[in-house]
């Protein structure tokens, strides 16, 4: 019985005691050398070789306490279905892995009611939030603020300036899309916005209208997809259903444009002969053969990395201008719209067209 006993006995995890005992150093040694603290050369290397041996995990917990930091970075999204935002938060758990943090994600899934959100967000000790979520994010973001949690947009701005915030060029993009159009000989212009409280499809809808008219033309026909692949496919089917149908739809992601191709192609449509299609991100399905989509590349890597630096600037105590830093991205020429005088390619076979 005694043996067995024994055997059942649930072992007990090193503690740093045990490994200031096997190093031959202090418990606050220990404490110092896993919290970035001042230690000896060859007290730190006795210190970790003991923790190896001991199989010694510091708690995340206890150094909280220790340094008043959580290590641990929000990111709330409202959906991952999007294509872009995998990537985006592969990115940011890159940069936060480098800088010692880690990310805790959170799905706003478009919720229209603050208080759950903001109660989910602040029930966690962060050490700061990235807001990529298109819904409420500035109301968000000032109440975070408001908690003294460091905040900053992603891909989104606050038009009442009540945080700080990266993203493209959106209004550059949106103009240049439509000049894009234009030069291709399309005149009957059409875009799939999403909903409504987003800053990105405002703006990009916004300066692509107000090109198309600036150069003559009637205003674009305008129809809402929602952000989902589901309605981008039914306003892509509607318009195309219509008497006199668009030669040109602009959607403003590209989640709803690769629905849109593929509506088209659907509806007995070649995309980029019969219709021209044009997306917003660049995700990496776009390239695809399938879908081939021409597409306002964002600068990604240079977003997120200029997200995480200021953030954690923020987060040391050197708090942000409540301004928003917009980085100009790129044209991307592919098959799925057609293609006017001035594309170009760079050194790497990619087309595209700044004009």
């Amino acid at each position: 019985m005694k043996r067995a006993a024994s055997q059942n006995r649930v072992l007990k995890a090193p503690t740093g005691s045990d490994v200031a005992r096997v190093a031959g150093v202090s418990k606050s040694a220990v404490s110092r050398a896993f919290n970035g603290g001042l230690v000896s050369e060859d007290a730190r290397a006795r210190i970790l070789e003991a923790a190896r041996l001991l199989k010694y995990r510091p708690s995340l917990t206890a150094r909280s306490l220790t340094t008043n930091k959580s290590g641990l970075i929000g990111v709330a999204i409202t959906r991952l279905d999007n294509h872009f935002y995998p990537e985006v938060v592969e990115h940011i758990s890159e940069r936060l892995r480098e800088e010692k943090y880690r990310l805790v994600l959170f799905i706003t899934r478009g919720e229209t009611d603050l208080e759950p959100v903001l109660d989910e967000l602040l029930g966690y000790r962060l050490d700061g939030i990235v807001l990529a979520s298109s819904s409420l994010a500035g109301q968000l973001a000032a109440e975070c603020a408001q908690s003294n949690v460091p905040v900053i947009m992603f891909n989104n701005i606050d038009f009442e300036n009540r945080a700080p915030g990266v993203t493209t060029d959106n209004a550059a993009g949106g103009s240049q899309i439509a000049r894009f159009l234009l030069a291709g000989d399309h005149r009957r212009c059409a875009v799939i916005t999403g909903v409504a409280e987003s800053s990105t499809s405002t703006e990009r809808s916004k300066a692509f209208n107000e090109t198309i008219m600036a150069a003559g033309f009637p205003p674009p026909l305008v129809l809402s997809g929602d952000y989902s692949f589901e309605g981008a496919t039914q306003a892509t089917r509607q318009l195309l259903a219509s008497a006199t149908p668009p030669d040109a739809i602009f959607c403003v992601n590209d989640h709803m444009a690769l629905a849109a191709v593929q509506a088209a192609a659907a509806a007995g449509k070649t995309p980029g002969r019969d219709v021209s299609i044009v997306g917003f991100d660049n995700v990496n399905i776009a390239s695809w053969p399938t879908f081939s989509l021409t597409t306002y590349a964002q600068p990604t890597r240079q977003m997120t990395d200029d997200v995480i630096n200021r953030l954690l600037k923020a987060i040391d105590g050197h708090p942000l201008a409540n301004e928003t830093i917009r980085i100009p991205g790129r044209l991307i020429v592919r098959d799925s719209a057609r293609k006017p005088a001035g594309v170009k390619s760079d050194a790497h076979g990619t087309e595209y067209w700044d004009g």
